[in-house]
């Protein structure tokens, strides 16, 4: 630190705190909170006030969009750190990293931030700290989509923090390693993961938060495997969890209680849903998206599905657990009206069939050739005519089933005939 710095320093006081609180301007203020902390005073007193001074500051430069310079205050604080206790240490480490976390477009400087800070905590064998510090990191990565790097750092840490059997932060990371799994599409292994988070869970006091992550984990694991009213029942109680706290992922656990009534054939509930005392207050952008999508549904329109899915790309496309879903909702919705459509014709053109589910005549085209090759239904594409050829189900005859059963005994008595003519004969 330079000699014009040194002299310009402010006493470690409440007063300095009070003058800080006071400025006009949030720039006065972060000058006099970095002055306070530029004091070499190491009194209980004094390490008292700093601690207050930083946590100010992270406050102010958080508010004044600075990540940069909170990035630099965690590398500047490094000797004050040895000062103080390792537990409050942590707290103010941590405290940093999600300050510079509600800054928006920042995950890239996250990245890098807890790459540093790895570095630092394993220096200075600070493991507590570390190991925290790389959970959150592995989680930055795997929002980032760099799974194999996260997938790299979690299988290490979870042996490191299984043989420290340090519950709490086992339930983080196995909820994390279940999150990431998921996303490489590894749903036993999510699944596995999500099993051990609740063992570890069971053993100790879990805040709501915290539980309210592992219900929605678990109501994601159950609506991948089409267990809709299980999900259903996950999903209500991640929703009672982050309500009661006013967590911002409350709205997520709602959508996602509709889009499982939607899936069971129920969006008639969803309105209901949406009206009662607790939707009422998430109203927005997110439940419109799926009232839109239960009314389309419940009209079996598809022009009304595919406008929701335009009007709310951000809510539904952008989505991946919703759009996973929807995608098969429409698939079966459009089948369901194909099939409904052309049930009285033995030969129609595709236009006309297009014109009728209001769709375009390639998509038309397409799905249909589909679902001939799925055997959903029996006839041919005359691409030349434009047309659609539907042949009548040939029914099949009894007798050959039956002739293929007596066939199929007859060689069993044979065989076991022979096995005891070749006893006999030894």
């Amino acid at each position: 630190m330079s000699s014009a710095m040194q002299a310009s320093y402010l006493p470690a006081t409440t007063d300095s705190i009070a003058q800080a609180l006071e400025a006009k301007d949030p720039s006065e203020s972060i000058s006099i909170l970095y002055r306070v902390l530029e004091n070499p005073a190491s009194s209980p007193e004094a390490l008292r006030i700093k601690e207050q001074a930083i946590s100010n500051l992270t406050e102010l430069l958080t508010q004044e969009k600075k990540a940069e310079e909170l990035r630099t205050l965690l590398t500047q604080l490094r000797p004050f750190f040895s000062l103080i206790p390792k537990a409050k240490t942590a707290k103010i480490v941590r405290g940093i990293i999600d300050a510079v976390a509600k800054i928006p477009g920042t995950s890239d400087l996250q990245i890098s931030l807890c790459k540093e800070m790895v570095e630092w905590t394993r220096a200075e064998k600070r493991t507590f700290l570390r190991q925290r510090v790389e959970a959150r990191l592995a989680a930055l990565l795997m929002e980032n989509k760099e799974y194999s790097e996260a997938l790299t750092l979690l299988t290490g840490l979870i042996k490191e923090v299984r043989r420290l059997d340090d519950k709490l932060l086992l339930v983080d990371i196995d909820l994390l390693e279940s999150k990431l799994h998921f996303s490489l599409r590894n749903l036993p292994k999510a699944k596995a993961a999500l099993t051990a988070a609740r063992t570890a869970a069971n053993a100790i006091y879990v805040p709501p938060a915290q539980q309210g992550t592992i219900d929605l984990q678990s109501g994601i694991l159950h609506a991948e495997e089409k267990d809709y009213k299980t999900a259903y029942s996950y999903f209500f109680e991640a929703f009672e969890a982050f309500n009661a706290l006013e967590d911002p992922r409350a709205v997520f656990s709602l959508k996602y209680m509709l889009l499982c009534k939607i899936m069971v054939n129920q969006a008639d509930d969803v309105a209901g849903i949406i009206s009662s005392k607790a939707g009422l207050h998430y109203v927005g952008p997110d439940l419109d998206a799926m009232k839109a999508v239960a009314d389309a549904h419940s009209k079996r329109s598809l022009k009304l599905f595919e406008t929701a899915l335009r009007d709310y790309r951000s809510q539904l496309e952008e989505d991946p657990i919703v759009h996973r879903h929807l995608s098969s909702l429409y698939d079966t919705l459009l089948e369901q009206n194909l099939c409904r459509l052309i049930e009285p014709y033995s030969r129609v053109e595709i236009a006309h069939v297009a014109e009728m589910i209001e769709l375009p005549v390639d998509h038309v085209e397409k799905k249909l050739s589909q679902m001939i090759l799925d055997k959903k239904f029996a006839g041919t594409l005359d691409q030349g005519a434009g047309c659609l050829i539907i042949f009548e189900d040939p029914k099949s005859d009894a007798i050959f089933p039956a002739t293929l059963e007596t066939i199929a005994n007859i060689g069993k008595v044979v065989d076991s005939l022979y096995v005891r003519s070749a006893r006999i004969m030894a």
